[in-house]
């Protein structure tokens, strides 16, 4: 049962069926919090212009937002391996006439079909823990920005310390697969979220692969008491 959660078919057949309830389980699992989550990791982005890639795009909420946060001097490329979420955030995309902005596209992430030094920043959100070859994904990441640019990162880790550290844990692992699985009629596919983070909740593990893969200035702030953390880096000049 263990190779369920590593196989990347398994995890893109996963995503491919929960699609149609995504995003309404996105926020009705983070209490809504998950807007300003995004909103916080998009301005790491600060003043950066250009190509902005937005890889594990989902349905496209990341890319919508690095554009409504500097719509005159940024264009999108989201990258996502599940067909059904690109075409949800094709849809969105539409709605908010942003087609001439955002491009989406299927790709892998450790593979990425981009040049070397091509974008001014690279982004991922909640899709780092679906990726075995960790290490692999951020070098891409890496390889495709220019040199200065930034990788950051938006990713589930465990609060550390507080009430959150005690209380969190029991919501996640036991409340969040029940209602995920309820809604979305698919309970393995929130049985799989608490496995993922479990793996690697720790915000040090990542700074430890990015500073490997080429970064400096690595950082990370917890958000929500640590349930989330953005981590950002800069490539080397």
């Amino acid at each position: 049962m263990e190779t369920y959660f590593l196989r990347p078919d398994s995890i893109r057949r996963l995503f491919d069926n929960i699609a149609p309830t995504y995003d309404l389980l996105n926020h009705l699992l983070s209490l809504g919090r998950d807007f300003y989550w995004r909103k916080k990791a998009v301005r790491e982005l600060k003043d950066l212009e250009g190509w902005i890639l937005d890889i594990a795009t989902g349905t496209g909420d990341v890319a919508i937002e690095v554009i409504h946060q500097n719509r005159h001097h940024r264009r999108v490329f989201g990258l996502d391996f599940s067909q059904p979420m690109i075409k949800r955030a094709q849809r969105k995309v539409l709605e908010k006439d942003l087609s001439q902005t955002i491009t989406l596209g299927l790709g892998d992430a450790l593979f990425l079909p981009f040049r070397d030094n091509t974008f001014s920043a690279s982004m991922i959100a909640f899709g780092l823990r679906n990726i075995v070859e960790k290490e692999q994904a951020l070098a891409e990441m890496v390889r495709v920005i220019k040199k200065g640019g930034k990788v950051i990162i938006l990713e589930f880790t465990f609060p550390l310390k507080g009430w959150m550290r005690s209380l969190y844990p029991i919501y996640f692992q036991r409340i969040l697969p029940w209602v995920g699985g309820l809604v979305s009629g698919e309970q393995g596919a929130y049985a799989y979220l608490p496995k993922s983070v479990s793996h690697f909740a720790s915000a040090e593990n990542y700074e430890r692969i990015m500073k490997k893969v080429g970064l400096e200035a690595v950082g990370f702030q917890p958000l929500t008491g640590g349930v989330a953390s953005i981590l950002s880096g800069i490539k080397k000049s």
